[in-house]
């Protein structure tokens, strides 16, 4: 029953941090959706990531007003996320990534 507990706690309860600071930061730097939208992620993956660990070192209850609140940011980026890109899509006209040097072609004569 342990294992189950804190199996439940890594995944619903960390992963979602992890996603949302990893997510956050690839939609920010690539300029897809307006800038406050991964920001609202950015800023919320550590607060849920913080009441994750709380939770699991025992110094609060999964279902609290202080895991509540933490929660509150990541369930605000999840939705608007998600009714960004259903309704208006990634912004066709950013530009694109660099990309590394090992794939760049070279314009110098050999």
């Amino acid at each position: 029953m342990a294992i189950h507990d804190g199996a439940f706690l890594v995944g619903p309860g960390l992963l979602p941090a992890v996603n949302a600071l990893l997510f956050g930061a690839l939609l920010y730097r690539a300029r897809l959706v307006p800038r406050v939208i991964p920001l609202v992620g950015m800023i919320g993956a550590p607060l849920l990531a913080l009441s994750a660990l709380g939770t699991i070192l025992g110094l609060h209850d999964q279902v609290s007003p202080l895991a509540g609140l933490a929660a509150l940011p990541i369930a605000l980026w999840e939705l608007s996320i998600g009714v960004w890109l259903i309704v208006k899509g990634v912004d066709q006209t950013a530009a694109p990534a660099h990309r590394p040097a090992a794939v760049r072609r070279s314009t110098a004569p050999e």
